[in-house]
């Protein structure tokens, strides 16, 4: 009776290694739809429940991959749609200066300073989009340290001090120069630099935009406003989306507020836009 009962038990334990077997087969062919949990202690039985465990995680990762995939396809098409519109611009303008070599020579500096533009904002492009690759596959680097909110935002207006001047406008700054907070100075110099601009672009000249800042026992708070005509209300939910340009700008490429969005996110920090009584104004929580 011993030896069938040992018998017995050594037959269920090499249909349970058998079972693993199979088990490592469907995992090594991307099958991760196993459900092989028991609650048995054994150690074969424990063993299987681990597999069960690294199946999961597997196929959470095989399902990460599928999205990534995806959203690389969508990215690549929205480059490929934004880059199509100035490369056929600068194409068509240089055929007209090549095929005209009379061409009066005030046309011509007006075909080679748009020209000079549109290579701008297809370089501004290329490095937002880098920088948001970074963020996206997290191989950005964030080195935390003491940063002066006042020092920041100097380096912000004199990062726009051209487009600043061309439209005449006046950057009105206010805060204690004692305010300060722990961040990466080097990412939040670029996430507030692409706010101010956007309140640039949607201002018109001669007009004034605020920066103030303050602190209190909970966070560092920067508002960043302006006197433009501010954001639709039906695009707000839009604003930070990647490439969506509501009311469409000369010189905007739709990837300065997603640029924002991305940093602050990565590092815990609030960033919202709201619009009251005909205030325009982005949020900043540090």
């Amino acid at each position: 009776m011993l030896q069938l009962i040992l018998g017995r038990a050594g037959f269920g334990k090499t249909f349970k290694i058998q079972e693993i077997i199979k088990y490592i087969e469907a995992i090594n062919n991307k099958n991760y739809d196993l459900k092989i949990a028991e609650n048995t202690e054994d150690d074969l039985s424990n063993f299987r429940n681990e597999l069960y465990k690294i199946a999961i995680m597997l196929k959470e990762q095989a399902s990460q991959s599928i999205n990534d995939k995806k959203a690389l396809q969508t990215s690549l098409e929205d480059i490929s749609h934004q880059l199509k519109t100035p490369l056929t611009s600068i194409s068509i303008m240089l055929d007209n200066i090549r095929e005209n070599p009379n061409m009066d020579e005030h046309t011509r500096q007006e075909f080679i300073y748009e020209i000079s533009r549109q290579i701008n904002w297809i370089n501004w492009l290329v490095i937002s989009l880098l920088k948001l690759s970074k963020l996206d596959s997290n191989t950005a680097v964030f080195v935390q340290k003491e940063i002066k909110v006042e020092d920041l935002i100097n380096n912000v207006v004199k990062n726009l001090a051209i487009p600043i001047d061309i439209k005449q406008q006046n950057v009105i700054v206010n805060g204690s120069s004692d305010v300060m907070f722990v961040g990466d100075y080097n990412w939040q110099l670029e996430a507030l630099t692409n706010i101010v601009k956007n309140c640039i672009e949607h201002t018109v000249e001669n007009k004034n935009i605020y920066i103030n800042w303050e602190e209190n026992n909970f966070y560092t708070k920067i508002a960043i406003k302006d006197e433009g005509v501010g954001i639709d209300k039906k695009d707000v939910k839009h604003i930070f989306e990647r490439f969506y340009q509501g009311k469409k700008k000369e010189g905007s490429t739709g990837l300065g507020l997603a640029l924002a969005d991305s940093i602050c996110k990565m590092q815990g920090i609030y960033l919202h836009y709201y619009y009251r009584e005909g205030e325009h104004c982005f949020e900043v929580r540090l």
